[in-house]
């Protein structure tokens, strides 16, 4: 689900204090807790109040995705240099600037007044949750090193993960229709302050000794190609795909992560080892989970402004109206656990994906008075649980073999990849919702009627583009994925939300 589980680069094995335990662990571990729910909270609470951000600010279609995108690009894109600079810099220091900066970024958001600013506060956010989520379970890390109590503190941290999409669903239903859309931004001030004051007195500092070296180059590249892709989607919504605009952004984007990958061929301290990622099993699961990221970003999306703008749900009803997805997710996760040791990997991420197209294909089927019971709730239980079945292997697939010292960046590798494919799979999908609403209405009179049959039939065309990225999810795994059942070790991986 749109969420952020990250684990740090070094994180099984870097810093790990071999003194006592720290005397004060389970209350820095409700401290910690705290900043990992509000960066989960921000994936989702913003969505439900985007159409009335959208209409408050007059955001364009053509550029309403961008208050998702630019916050899964920052973070997404920045992830991995904010996993070193919290080893290097300090974890304690890291988290709390990454706090800090979060509820400031915040706050420019929730005082918005045009788009532009509003879109700049959620790359601000992003920025800084890249470095705030590596530092908070960096600090798990640290604190908890007997094995027995650092399964609990990642489970505690687990479940926030997973649990923090329905929050913020729910949270965000509330404030809107209750409050203002302003408020799932300006929430996070009163969090952030409550937990710096905490994390002050009982978090310890810790950090990685050795060769402190950054790969800045690398991180500014990677972040500026993935910015133009899609800088170059959004402009193919407005000018068309064949406009010198749109490919000029596309194929600077393109040049711009060819060398990213130069960079880190020659880098002596690379942002991504390439190494992580030549392995054919775990490519496989990064090329998965990027796909899957991109068909289901913009499904929840669109999702949204369907149950508010066409269905005429509240705010509230639209976060409940979401929740079936969840419900989805936390069925199958369990069903998987129990059955990857019988059965493997890639059977439950292949069939994982099948499950997950076939409730994107549902969708499909929506009309302008679609009923909830019938069709909007079995479609999305179904697409849960197809998540569900994908990612908990997903995430041990991404791990399996990776040496200490790549353990760290190779799972937060993971967690980049959902992010950067959101980003890119937003985009994509809302240029094509922006093209097919503007052709159905050629030639049809512009009352009110078409209007929202139109809107209809964009959230139809986006659907099916999802279901074709999540089919070629499944493809993308049957093929590269050479895995055996008894090589994935079970027990031990940290499953990303």
């Amino acid at each position: 689900m749109p969420g952020t589980t990250s684990t740090v680069p070094g994180a099984p094995g870097a810093g790990t204090s071999t003194g006592a335990p720290h005397p004060r662990r389970w209350i820095a571990l409700a401290v910690i807790a705290v900043s990992q729910l509000m960066v989960v909270l921000d994936a989702t609470i913003v969505n439900i109040a985007l159409p009335k951000a959208q209409v408050d600010l007059g955001i364009t279609d053509a550029n309403r995705q961008w208050v998702i995108t630019a916050y899964t690009l920052a973070f997404g894109g920045l992830l991995l240099l904010g996993g070193r600079i919290a080893d290097y810099w300090g974890r304690k220091r890291t988290f709390l600037v990454g706090m800090t900066g979060f509820a400031l970024a915040s706050a420019l958001g929730g005082l918005a007044t045009t788009g532009g600013t509003l879109f700049a506060a959620r790359a601000l956010q992003g920025a800084f949750g890249a470095l705030l989520a590596p530092a908070a379970l960096a600090l798990l890390t640290v604190l908890f090193t007997e094995a027995t109590e650092r399964a609990k503190a990642f489970a505690v941290y687990g479940a926030i993960a997973g649990g923090g999409s329905a929050v913020g669903l729910l949270l965000g239903g509330v404030l809107t229709e209750y409050a203002d859309w302003r408020w799932c931004l300006l929430v996070n001030i009163p969090v952030a302050a409550i937990a710096i004051a905490f994390a002050l007195p009982l978090v310890p500092e810790s950090r990685a000794h050795g060769n402190t070296r950054y790969d800045v180059p690398g991180a500014i590249v990677v972040t500026a190609g993935l910015v133009s892709l899609v800088y170059g989607f959004t402009k193919a919504a407005e000018d068309g795909w064949d406009a010198a605009a749109t490919l000029g952004f596309i194929a600077a984007g393109v040049l711009l992560l060819a060398a990213f990958v130069v960079i880190e061929l020659r880098s002596n301290h690379p942002l991504l080892p390439l190494r992580i990622i030549l392995d054919r099993n775990r490519g496989g699961a990064y090329l998965t989970s990027t796909l899957i990221g991109a068909g289901l970003f913009g499904a929840f999306l669109f999702l949204t402004f369907y149950f508010q703008v066409v269905l005429q749900y509240k705010p509230l009803e639209a976060g409940l109206a979401s929740l079936p997805v969840t419900a989805g997710v936390l069925i199958a996760a369990g069903g998987a656990s129990q059955l990857m040791p019988r059965v493997g990997a890639k059977p439950l991420m292949v069939g994982g994906a099948v499950l997950a197209a076939v409730g994107m294909l549902v969708l499909t089927q929506i009309d302008v008075d679609t009923s909830f019971l019938t069709l909007l709730l079995p479609a999305q239980v179904i697409l849960g649980m197809g998540l569900g079945f994908t990612f908990v292997p997903l995430s041990s697939l991404a791990l399996v073999g990776v040496p200490e010292h790549d353990a760290g960046a190779a799972s937060a590798t993971l967690n980049a990849t959902q992010q950067i494919g959101g980003s890119l799979g937003t985009a994509l999908l809302n240029t094509l919702y922006t093209s097919a609403v503007a052709a159905y209405l050629v030639g049809r009179a512009p009352n009110p009627v078409n209007q929202v049959e139109a809107l209809v039939h964009g959230y139809r065309v986006a659907f099916a583009w999802g279901a074709a990225l999540i089919v070629l999810a499944g493809l993308a795994t049957l093929i590269l994925v050479r895995v055996r059942k008894e090589d994935i070790p079970t027990g031990n991986a940290v499953h990303m939300g």
